[in-house]
């Protein structure tokens, strides 16, 4: 692992320009956002992009999960179109996916994290974002938003990827 390594959000960097993702996956969306900063600032960098793949629609909402019911980017309206459109589905499996991507050195890194799970047939839950109360993850029987944070993050798909990236980067 290197001697040290300085993180530091864009936030640190006073750098607040919206980075848009126009890629058609969110591998290219992930590498899209590191390798901007990455020639910006002429820095190693690493960013990530997440998506609810859902198996009988075909992987939607994915790549457009944000932005799913709208540019609006609402959780809310996201969630009631995922619902609306599952509402006759008996599959209901789905699956959420991170991709973090890093830029070092000038070498592109990809590390991929996935929790598999269910889509609810109503909200549950309060903690979280995006599609947290409607994704219940296998094996469980509360939806991310009815976990605390730390429960959710012990199996979460970013915390699956970010320890790929994590073992990477001791490795060298």
């Amino acid at each position: 692992m290197p001697p040290s390594i300085n993180l530091l959000s864009l936030y640190d960097i006073n750098d607040e320009e919206e980075i848009e993702e126009t890629a058609e996956t969110i591998e290219g969306n992930a590498l899209l956002k590191a390798k901007t900063i990455a020639v910006k600032f002429n820095t190693n960098c690493f960013a990530d992009d997440s998506g609810l793949l859902v198996d009988s629609l075909n992987g939607a909402p994915g790549v457009y999960s944000a932005r799913y019911a709208g540019e609006q980017k609402n959780d809310n309206d996201n969630i009631d179109k995922l619902l609306v459109e599952l509402r006759d589905t008996k599959n209901r499996k789905a699956h959420f996916k991170t991709v973090m991507a890093l830029v070092l050195n000038g070498k592109e890194h990809l590390f991929e994290g996935t929790v598999n799970g269910t889509i609810t047939r109503i909200k549950q839950g309060t903690n979280g974002f995006g599609y947290d109360p409607v994704f219940m993850p296998q094996d469980y029987t509360k939806t991310f938003a009815e976990m605390s944070f730390e429960e959710k993050n012990t199996i979460s798909h970013r915390k699956i990827a970010l320890q790929k990236l994590l073992v990477y980067m001791h490795a060298l």
